[in-house]
């Protein structure tokens, strides 16, 4: 699959997005946070590839163990879209499920070895 501008929305339809990336190779990661959540991510792209077109105001930040990443949600239906990277914090990655067209259970997903990236034990 090709870089491909995607729409992208979550659950109450309160936020849209559009992000410009590829699909696969997607990936999960292992860390305490989303390990628990389980989506499959796009591989990482550009901070300005994403573009929020409406609800900004509704997004909620959550940030853990050294600070770096930022995990976005939003505040009325608790949905995860996307995050700025621990790695590198000039990249974002974006939860597979909330593009359109898009259907997360057809794709194979690597897992990322988040947790070894944790300085305080299980955060």
């Amino acid at each position: 699959m090709s870089t491909e501008l995607l729409q992208g929305s979550y659950h109450c339809g309160t936020v849209k997005f559009e992000v410009r990336t590829d699909v696969v190779p997607a990936a999960r990661c292992n860390c305490s946070l989303c390990r628990r959540k389980g989506a499959p991510m796009t591989p990482p792209f550009a901070a300005g590839d994403l573009k929020i077109l409406q609800g900004e105001e509704a997004l909620t930040l959550y940030q853990f163990n050294t600070r770096t990443a930022k995990h976005y949600f939003c505040k009325h239906c608790g949905i995860y879209p996307f995050h700025q990277t621990r790695k590198d914090p000039q990249l974002w990655r974006v939860n597979i499920g909330c593009l359109e067209g898009v259907d997360p259970y057809t794709l194979e997903a690597s897992v990322a070895n988040g947790a070894s990236l944790s300085v305080v034990e299980d955060a």
